[in-house]
């Protein structure tokens, strides 16, 4: 359970930041920028493990009566909440949010499944 988690911390570190290249609303500002992403990894993938789930579960009748949609909003809101937590990660609006979820979860998709060819070999 502790690789798994360690596994999705970096590939959240690379998703946040390919985010941040991609986006002019999502910004990561310091010093020290890779400290600051992998900050924000942390954080997102604890929101993400801790957050989330509740929120999800409060949200049930709203994502049963948009057909999922705002399943999608409470991804967006767990962004927003990383942004919230860690100071030096910016996501200026709610569309830079969208568009950070969006290439978060692209991002994601795209590691596990090479992560998962890469252990069929």
């Amino acid at each position: 359970m502790l690789a798994r988690f360690l596994v999705t911390w970096a590939f959240n570190v690379a998703a946040l930041w390919v985010a941040d290249k991609l986006l002019s609303g999502v910004d990561v500002a310091g010093a020290h920028t890779w400290v600051t992403f992998v900050l924000a990894g942390l954080v997102f993938s604890l929101v993400n493990l801790v957050v989330k789930p509740i929120v999800a579960i409060l949200a049930i009748p709203l994502i049963i009566l948009t057909l999922g949609i705002a399943y999608f909003l409470v991804n967006v809101l767990m962004i927003f909440v990383t942004s919230w937590i860690v100071g030096d990660f910016h996501v200026d609006g709610f569309w830079a949010g969208v568009g950070a979820a969006i290439i978060v979860w692209i991002v994601n998709v795209l590691l596990d499944a090479l992560g998962r060819r890469l252990t069929e070999v």
